[in-house]
């Protein structure tokens, strides 16, 4: 094909002569034609999003004609860049240049440059790997570490390897690991060049503006409101201080909106930009402000690919919402973290792209310089499912051999390959099976697209459409946490986000091939590999196993369990988001409390706190008895999660929909400090049916009686006083002495239980039964019988030593050395002091007073009778006059009595 190439002029022209970027340029093309790969990092506001395409593409007016592919991270920076594009060609969008996004794609058979996102292009590659008619693909703002950037640029280098080593590649980013990628991209054959533009000279200085006071730190979905309001007034300090319009960053739509709320009677347009926002609004906030001052509260989306006109301070909250998964409790979330100080350059950045600017951080210079250097990369912290679909689709199930910056985490990946296997989507090997592929091209997280998929089989195409499409992003705060009611809203609602619903109902009707929506999708729009907006909040397997939904390759999931039957709209809600979740189907166990078949807690949202409020105060949820919960998060240090949107079902629906976490049987374990024995029948954690059970497996029983024992300790079992004096001479020995004497510390006993306590644990039953076991009996058994060392115990060790008085005195073996305690008149005559362990060790004596009180400590009886005796002798013989305190106690006679009846005798 030959594409027109008219040069652009006029004020678009000029514009292009003047961008920065234009000076790499012949280096770009240098590495193009030779390896053709490239890295190239240009700053903000340097041209690299708009005039490098062009170039490439021979736009304007330089170089051959060729057809370029963007890949941006988000759809308003593809738009946003592929309008800019068309601006400075004096053209349309959708002659020329292009783009396509989720639900959308403006672009015809002239089109050379056609921006995309990321995930789109994955959904090509797929369909497509040659990408035949692409000449150069540009992977924009790779810095950020997107997963589905990631993944694409794995597949393209494999692609480039395999099928067409003529396919030029560049990634391109304001701030990145610039080696990192070049070695990612060179291959074997070493690292690829590395283009570097200048920047624009514009300065942008640091105003920094902490918090008056400490304000909590965020965690999950929840900011300060606080530290929202410190925001709003540096807000209003930038108005008052500073020209042109302010661009200020905070993390979320719900944080634009309580910010929003706060700045009422400013002197300025207040403008709103997410990923939610209309087309329309953020079209408007990027063509400029027409003269009126604005304030433009945006989330990240601002921070690259695009430009806002007339921006010269920017407000930086310091905070980002990014994707986490709670493995152990099967959670996915967005979750809020304190921005890098790589987002936070590019924050700074938005600035200074036109003329000299300012950026206000709301935190301190010494904070600064604890923050991360980089974001996390996705592939890191984000639920893997649909990731690893994408790499069974492409035939590397184990994404052993796709180049990645990053190696995925072996568990999460493990976890998800469980959860495809689950839900149908792999075979026994890990490759994608039929089902598997049909998932991966409705542009949905595998989770969602199995619940589209059976869904449509039970209730129709249009309405399982609709479901899924509330939950593929997420509905407004405003619509409430009742998915069917959300539903209603949504159908009534003339708002941003239904309008984006009925659209997405609409590409997914058509998509799943049906004629139940009555109209059909967007012609020519393509699916969004990533899920869409919020697709984060939907994803993550329960705990890793392969028990999340029916049985690998079960299309009609739920049939036979009400099909057919299904008809009003939560009833409807309610399968589907089970269907999409069946791990969190859940039971009350308390207003607005219940269990999920997963095994974590959910709280319904209360009214907040104050007297009297209870969880799920304020929400139609309350008084339901099972909910399918299709999204949820669980706050720092909470117990349970706090469920955002849910939907109310009945238990035919819960165990159709998760039919596979369905067992029945016998259980006896350990519980609550007792053996428990019952035949149980679960959903998951969720306790359906329970029966005692009078006589269950013997084996099983010992099991739980060992585990309780384990559990609680030897102290569990009747110690008398000769039990732990045993205990304590058997452990006296194995550490002066070693083998053949045994190790009785608690490890020990616990570890050989079935040894020395084998005949009392099978006879025991229950927790009683250990209580009336005879430690000591028991604890015999494990005296060195066998090599007759056992003879000699008494011997070693000995309970009892008699004294020249001729009692028979107790040893104490509790402490680290053996003690003597004995009254010093029954020890006169004697020169030494006991030993014990065959004469290794001596006994520590303690003498007694008459009165039976310590008086002095020693492990040397002839060096206390010829130096300590006198000072006791002095202080004590006028306290105890009738008893004899002879002045040479090595030769005294020894007694227990007192004088007069020495003298009596």
């Amino acid at each position: 094909m030959i594409l027109p190439q008219p040069p652009a002029g006029g004020a678009a022209g000029d514009a292009l002569a003047q961008l920065p970027v234009r000076t790499a340029l012949p280096a770009l093309r240098e590495a193009l034609d030779g390896p053709g790969t490239a890295v190239l990092c240009a700053p903000p506001g340097t041209g690299k999003t708009t005039l490098v395409p062009l170039e490439l593409a021979g736009l304007t007016g330089e170089g051959p004609a060729r057809r370029v592919l963007v890949a941006e991270p988000r759809r308003i920076a593809a738009r946003a860049a592929a309008r800019r594009m068309a601006w400075l060609l004096g053209e349309k969008v959708g002659e020329r240049v292009g783009f396509t996004v989720r639900g959308e794609r403006r672009a015809g058979p002239c089109t050379a440059v056609e921006v995309v996102t990321t995930g789109v292009l994955l959904q090509r590659l797929q369909r497509d790997p040659e990408l035949a008619g692409v000449d150069v693909v540009m992977l924009d703002e790779c810095h950020e570490r997107h997963l589905d950037a990631d993944t694409s640029a794995a597949f393209l280098l494999d692609v480039r390897e395999t099928l067409r080593p003529e396919l030029q590649l560049v990634a391109a980013s304001a701030t990145t690991d610039a080696e990192g990628w070049a070695r990612l991209l060179g291959g074997d054959a070493g690292a690829a060049p590395v283009v570097e533009a200048p920047g624009v000279s514009h300065p942008v200085a640091v105003v920094w503006a902490p918090t008056d006071r400490p304000v909590r730190p965020a965690h999950g979905m929840r900011v300060d409101p606080a530290l929202l309001t410190h925001v709003a007034g540096v807000v209003r300090r930038a108005l008052r201080e500073q020209s042109g319009d302010v661009l200020c960053f905070l993390p979320g739509v719900g944080e634009i909106g309580r910010v929003a709320g706060q700045l009422g009677g400013v002197d300025a347009e207040v403008l709103q930009v997410h990923g939610r926002a209309p087309a329309e609004v953020q079209d408007a906030v990027l063509s400029g402000g027409n003269g009126v001052r604005r304030v433009v509260l945006a989330t990240s989306v601002a921070e690259s690919s695009l430009t806002v006109p007339g921006v010269r301070v920017v407000v930086d909250s310091g905070l980002a919402r990014v994707p986490r998964t709670d493995h152990a409790r099967g959670l996915s979330a967005l979750t809020t973290v304190r921005a890098s100080q790589a987002a936070a350059r590019q924050r700074a950045g938005r600035a200074g792209r036109e003329a000299p600017g300012v950026v206000y951080r709301c935190w301190s210079e010494g904070e600064d310089g604890r923050l991360p250097r980089f974001p996390d990369p996705e592939i890191k912290v984000a639920d893997l499912t649909a990731f690893a679909l994408q790499a069974a689709c492409w035939g590397d199930p184990h994404a052993a051999g796709l180049a990645l910056l990053d190696a995925p985490p072996a568990g999460a990946l493990a976890a998800a390959r469980e959860v495809l296997s689950a839900i149908g989507a792999v075979d026994a090997d890990g490759r994608a099976t039929e089902r598997g592929g049909r998932m991966a091209r409705l542009g949905l997280h595998p989770r969602l697209a199995r619940a589209l998929l059976d869904g449509a089989q039970e209730v129709g195409v249009r309405r399982a459409a609709e479901v899924v499409a509330l939950l593929s992003e997420e509905p407004p705060r405003a619509y409430g946490d009742d998915l069917a009611a959300a539903w209603r809203t949504a159908r009534r609602g003339g708002d941003g986000y239904a309008a984006r619903w009925r659209q997405e109902a609409r590409r997914l009707a058509s998509a799943v091939g049906g004629s139940g929506s009555g109209r059909v999708g967007t012609a020519g729009a393509e699916a969004d590999g990533s899920g869409g907006a919020g697709s984060a909040s939907v994803a993550g397997p329960a705990d890793g196993r392969a028990r999340n939904g029916p049985a690998a390759g079960s299309e009609g999931a739920g049939q036979g369990k009400g099909g057919g039957a299904v008809r009003g709209d939560d009833a409807v809600a309610g399968l589907v988001a089970a269907l999409a979740f069946p791990e969190r189907v859940a039971r009350a166990r308390g207003v607005g409390s219940y269990l999920m078949a997963s095994g974590t807690g959910a709280e319904l949202a209360g009214a907040g706190p104050g007297p009297g409020a209870r969880a799920g105060d304020g929400s139609s949820l309350r008084d339901a008895e099972w909910l399918a919960v299709a999204v949820a998060d669980r706050p720092v240090a909470a117990a349970s999660a706090r469920v955002r949107l849910a939907a109310v079902i009945d238990e035919e629906t819960a165990c159709a929909a998760a039919r596979a976490l369905y067992s029945s049987g016998e259980e006896v374990r350990w519980s609550g400090g007792d053996v428990v024995a019952r035949r149980m029948t679960r959903l998951g954690a969720i306790e359906l049916v329970s029966r005692p059970l009078t006589s269950p497996d013997p084996a099983l029983l010992r099991e739980a009686v060992v585990t309780g024992l384990r559990q609680e300790g030897p102290g569990l079992l009747r110690w008398s006083a000769g039990a732990t004096s045993l205990r304590q001479r058997m452990a006296f020995l194995h550490r002066e002495l070693g083998a053949p004497w045994p190790d009785v510390s608690d490890a020990a006993l616990l570890e050989h239980a079935e040894k020395w306590l084998g005949v009392e644990l099978g006879r025991a039953r229950r927790r009683a039964d250990l209580e009336r076991v005879d430690a000591g009996q028991a604890l015999a058994r494990l005296l060195p019988w066998s090599t007759g060392d056992a003879a000699r115990f008494d011997e070693l060790a000995p309970e009892r030593i008699e004294v020249p008085s001729g009692s028979r005195v107790r040893v104490d073996y509790g402490s680290e050395q053996p003690v003597l305690a004995v009254k010093l008149q029954e020890l006169f005559g004697r020169q030494e002091s006991p030993r014990v362990a065959d004469g290794r060790v001596a006994v520590l004596v303690h003498l007694l007073s008459p009165a039976g009180r310590p008086v002095a400590v020693t492990a040397d009886l002839g060096s206390f009778w010829s130096g300590g005796y006198r000072s006791v002798r002095a202080e004590l013989r006028g306290r105890y006059p009738k008893h004899p305190w002879p002045e040479d106690p090595s030769t005294a006679e020894p007694t227990r009595h007192t004088t007069a009846r020495l003298k009596r005798r």
